[in-house]
């Protein structure tokens, strides 16, 4: 169990702000070709670098998923906790999520398809 506990700490998992998910590398694309779901991961990947918003202090976590079964007007997001559903994650929109809804806290409400009213403790 120590191991594991040093891969959440090196992760940054109870520090975290946001968690965003994006529907990439799809085994059987459906949602948007692959090649899209691919660019939008790396866009992704890259500008939260840029902007410092990863790493061992991270403000945003992302996953790359497999399918998020929407599988339509991809690629697909979801970012907790606010439990936002995105269409059309192309880099513009990507973009958009990051600096309104992952640094501001604003949903990007061109964009939403879903969201799910959880509530958290």
């Amino acid at each position: 169990m120590p191991e594991l506990q040093r891969a959440a700490d090196t992760l940054g998992l109870t520090k975290y702000k946001r968690h965003i998910f994006l529907c990439a590398d799809q085994t059987e694309p459906k949602c948007a070709p692959k090649e899209a779901g691919l660019q939008a991961w790396e866009y992704l990947k890259r500008r939260l670098k840029e902007l410092n918003l990863v790493g061992p202090e991270p403000l945003v976590y992302r996953t790359k998923a497999n399918c998020l079964r929407v599988c339509l007007q991809g690629p697909i997001a979801v970012v907790y906790p606010e439990a936002v559903w995105y269409h059309s994650c192309t880099p513009p929109v990507l973009e958009r999520i990051i600096q309104e809804h992952l640094i501001n806290g604003r949903i990007v409400q061109d964009f939403v398809l879903a969201q799910n009213r959880v509530n958290f403790p």
